[in-house]
């Protein structure tokens, strides 16, 4: 069926007649008539039979148009015809035109209704059209009539407007054209106020209207015009963007940046303020040191303006290095200040600029180049930090090292440190930086100035110890060296300081940087005025006492014996016969016994004399100076040290050396004192005093290092026994040196906390081999006074006077041990005097007893030694006497146990041993001299031992002796 159909569209909408005609006059057939399509309408039919005849038809007959079907059938004839075959196969044609052709009746009628609708539709269609092609006919009339009536009325009409819209267009023109030649005067003004952007977008909009009017002649030369004004304007934006540099206006730049975004040039604005910032830098310190040389030069000659700025810094003098030195500083804080702001505009700017982005994210393009622009200007800025801050630092650091800063006062020279310290604090804020530049100058300054402070601080302090008397410098009990101004930094390191000399490293990581502190105003290299010309010291005591009714309470201290047993209150009584010698011992004496030193106030105030003061005020100001410089911190510990070494060695020089009690054997000086003693000398005693010319140049400057022996003062009496020897100078003299210990052992953590890594052994070896022996110089020096004190060599002629060889036990001991009790009762009542004077210290008394009861036993022990004979008896009596001694030595001195007691103890009992327990004894016991030991067996000779065996002990004797020789 649809083969059908489309064949019918094929054809077009043709009759069936019409579609006949189209064939051939072969092919021609005959239509049926209406009778015959009739019956074969009515002729029943099976439909499925009729289909299977129609799709029997081949599909070629379905083909084309242009179909040949009386050629196709003629080409498919066989060679040899046949009548029947044909027949047949005609039959077989008309059955399938048959049941074509009522398949296209049964369409044709199936369709009618529809074919008489479409019918009366054209009608229809063909009125209307007529009806249209007459009113197209009366208006094409009435239109002629309207054209011959208003034609030339219109045009003319028409012709004036369009002049009009041409006049008006031009004056336009004209007006703007006008404004354009006005708009120079305007730029001027707008200048005038510093109105960049305006200035600039004017300039922009009045070229882009130039090139608008660009036919016009005289707009070409405007244009020419407006680009030189434009260019003008960028000059003066490079002027206005060079002020930023000396003082920041958050108005004025940002205009500038507005002005340079306009045109495009954020980049290049950031290049040029780069530039500025250094130019700037130049200028600034150029201009501040030319004001002060030529303000010193007296006069107006122009010869300084052309020296480069490394040689007007040699210009300075030192009156005006440190005025010069702070408006300097100043100057760069101003130029580091506007950096520093200007870094904070762009931080700002470029928040608020990605704020706006992320609200409104439609210009990508903008965006993004904007984002570049942004990490440019960021990375610019801060890559410039370390630029800046080095053109800085080479600046300082020519002008440091300008000027010889090597005579300048102490506070001058520490100010010097105090403002560069302050600038790399500045520094280090500002980007971070250690300066290495700046420490690496203002060490070699430091150097080169503490050597020369130094070393004349060294003959000072010997000046200083050949003019001391030592005599105490009153001072109260609670004195502290945190209460001298020089070492006020100690106290003030612990809280916030405006002066970073008085604070340590730990305090500049504050919370507010110096940047915030004085970003609104100040300037933090002002020179402030030291508060401590304002303070007073509140260290001396009036008189040696802090107050008067403590002295009053001192002394009746010391006069009430109230608290004394009735028994010490009597003079001292023999143990044996309950009576009282002749010779008796003073109350004042047995009352100081309660005493735990011989101290006239009861305030334990520290002993030092004015020297000692003198040098821990240096050791102050040197701890100031290596406080702000750290670099030097080994140098000023070293030239520390030198300080308590030279006064240490004058201490030992004046009151412990002696070359006679040194050979005693007796330990005094210990191998580390010694050593120590040892060590000052060869590094820092110049023992030729004169120079010798023939020296060579590293002698001479090794010499230089050193300092002459000090001598003592001719005011300084030690041999007078009244004074004990001035035993009351070498307590102030020994004690201050203690004292001095002690404060250094004080400052040790301070001193560790800024000594370098690599150098802090040597710290460890000057605290433990110098600082820690300064109490053992107690001993030599008191040894002596122990040595004159008391009478050893009357002792000695006493016991050679007594007969040993006694054939009776005595009861009553011999003389010589009273007049020794007296001896040592006389020394104490001259310690009493000296006390009087000098507050005498437990650790003190306690020495020079232990001194004078160990010299008193060897003097026993050398008395025993000289006896030619002895008897049993005799040896009896040396223990009595000893006994004697010890019990009522036991009562002048608190000291326990006392000392070589069993030396004279283990003495006396060796008269008893025999051949053999001698010979071990005298191997053990080699602390005798070989001339006690040889009276010892000389003296036992016929009683424990025979003459081989004197023979054979005296061998061992000189066996032992050999080697001490």
């Amino acid at each position: 069926m649809q083969k059908i159909k489309s064949l019918m569209t094929r054809q077009g909408l043709r009759s069936p007649q019409e579609s006949v005609n189209d064939l051939s006059p072969i092919e021609s057939f005959r239509i049926p008539t209406k009778e015959e399509l009739r019956e074969a309408h009515e002729e029943p039919t099976d439909p499925q039979a009729q289909q299977e005849i129609i799709n029997s038809i081949e599909e070629v007959y379905f083909s084309s148009d242009s179909f040949d079907i009386v050629k196709y059938e003629l080409e498919r004839l066989p060679p040899v015809l046949s009548l029947q075959e044909l027949e047949e196969y005609r039959d077989k044609l008309k059955q399938q035109q048959a049941a074509v052709s009522k398949k296209v009746a049964d369409l044709i009628l199936e369709k009618q209704p529809a074919y008489v609708e479409e019918l009366e539709r054209v009608t229809s269609l063909q009125n209307g059209l007529q009806l249209a092609a007459v009113i197209c006919t009366n208006g094409r009339r009435h239109l002629n009539i309207a054209k011959e009536g208003f034609t030339q009325t219109s045009l003319g009409l028409l012709a004036n407007q369009r002049k009009r819209q041409l006049l008006i267009g031009l004056l336009k023109s004209l007006r703007t054209i006008k404004t354009l030649q006005r708009t120079d005067v305007r730029l001027s003004e707008m200048l005038e106020e510093e109105d960049y952007p305006g200035a600039i977008q004017l300039c922009l909009e009045c070229q882009k209207a130039a090139s608008t009017f660009k036919h016009y002649s005289c707009i070409s030369e405007l244009n020419s015009k407006l680009q030189d004004t434009l260019e003008q304007i960028e000059e003066q934006l490079d002027v206005a963007l060079s002020k930023i540099c000396k003082n920041f206006d958050i108005n004025h730049y940002t205009k500038v940046q507005q002005a340079y975004r306009l045109l495009g040039k954020t980049q290049t604005a950031m290049d040029q303020l780069h530039m500025h910032f250094t130019q700037a830098i130049h200028n600034t310190v150029f201009q501040v040191v030319l004001g002060y040389v030529e303000l010193c030069a007296g006069n107006t000659d122009t010869k300084f303006q052309k020296l480069q700025y490394k040689d007007l810094c040699t210009h300075i003098t030192s009156d005006s290095y440190i005025p010069c030195l702070a408006d300097l500083c100043k100057a760069l804080w101003e130029v580091m200040l506007s950096y520093y702001r200007t870094m904070q505009w762009h931080e700002n700017h470029d928040q608020d600029e990605a704020a706006v982005v992320s609200s409104d994210g439609n210009n990508v393009m903008g965006t993004e180049e904007n984002s570049f622009d942004r990490n440019y200007v960021k990375k610019k800025l801060e890559h410039g930090l370390s630029r800046i801050w080095q053109d800085v630092q080479l600046k300082v650091k020519t002008y440091l090292l300008g000027t010889d800063l090597s005579n300048f006062k102490y506070d001058d020279f520490i100010f010097v440190l105090d403002v560069i310290s302050r600038l790399m604090q500045v520094g280090e804020e500002f980007c971070g930086s250690k300066s290495e530049v700046l420490q690496e100058s203002i060490r070699r300054q430091s150097v080169n100035y503490f050597k020369t402070y130094h070393r004349t601080r060294l003959e000072e302090l010997r000046m200083f110890l050949e003019n001391e008397t030592w005599e105490l410098c009153p001072v109260k009990s609670s004195f502290s060296i945190l209460q001298l101004h020089e070492f006020k930094f100690l106290e003030q390191s612990r809280s916030p300081s405006v002066s970073p000399s008085k604070q340590p490293a730990s305090a500049v990581s504050s919370a507010v940087t110096l940047f915030e502190q004085y970003c609104n105003g100040g300037n933090p290299f002002e020179i402030q005025a030291d508060s401590k010309d304002d303070e007073t010291e509140d260290v001396l005591a009036s008189n040696g006492y802090e107050s008067d009714e403590q002295e009053k309470s001192a002394y009746q201290e010391y006069d009430s014996d109230s608290d004394v047993p009735e028994e010490l209150k009597r003079d001292y009584v023999d143990e044996q016969t309950g009576d009282a010698p002749i010779k008796s011992v003073s109350r004042e004496t047995l009352r100081s016994r309660k005493r735990s030193d011989y101290n006239l106030n009861k305030v334990n105030a520290p002993i030092l004399t004015n020297t000692t003061l003198n040098v821990i005020r240096l050791v102050g100001k040197y701890m100031q100076m290596m406080n702000i410089l750290k670099p030097i911190a080994f140098d000023v510990i070293h030239f520390m040290s030198q300080l308590f070494d030279y006064y240490l060695y004058a201490v030992y020089t004046f009151f412990g050396r002696n070359d006679m009690f040194e050979s005693t054997g007796l330990g005094l000086s210990s191998s580390r004192l010694r050593t120590t003693l040892n060590r000052i000398q060869e590094s820092l005693i110049d023992l030729e005093v004169s120079a010798d010319p023939s020296g060579t140049l590293t002698a001479a400057e090794e010499r230089k290092e050193k300092v002459p022996s000090p001598h003592l003062s001719h005011l300084v009496v030690l041999t007078s026994g009244n004074s004990l020897y001035g035993l009351a100078e070498r307590v102030v003299a020994t004690e201050s040196l203690v004292f001095l210990a002690e404060q250094f052992e004080f400052l040790q953590p301070h001193l560790d906390a800024v000594m370098p890594a690599a150098k802090k052994p040597f710290l460890q070896q000057f605290y433990s081999q110098t600082v820690s022996t300064a109490s053992e110089l107690r001993k030599p020096v008191y040894w002596i006074v122990a040595a004159k004190a008391i009478d050893y060599e009357q002792m000695l002629l006493l016991m050679a006077n007594v007969k040993w060889d006694v054939k009776e036990i005595m009861s009553q001991h011999n003389v010589y041990v009273d007049a020794l009790l007296k001896e040592f009762e006389e020394f104490n009542r001259r310690l009493n005097d000296v006390s009087k004077r000098v507050r005498i210290p437990l650790p003190v008394s306690n020495i020079l007893w232990e001194h004078c009861i160990r010299l008193a036993n060897r003097t026993l022990v050398e008395g025993y030694a000289n006896v030619k004979k002895c008897s049993n008896e005799g040896r009896a009596l040396m223990q009595l006497d000893f006994q004697q001694f010890l019990m009522k030595l036991e009562k002048l001195t608190d000291i326990r146990p006392i000392p070589d007691k069993e030396f004279v103890e283990t003495y006396i009992k060796a008269y008893y041993l025999t051949e053999n327990d001698m010979e071990c004894w005298i191997k053990e016991h080699r602390e005798y001299s070989a001339k006690q030991l040889t009276n010892l067996v000389n003296i036992c000779l016929g009683t424990y031992i025979n003459k081989k065996a004197r023979q054979k002990l005296l061998a061992t004797i000189d066996d032992i002796d050999r080697p001490k020789r």
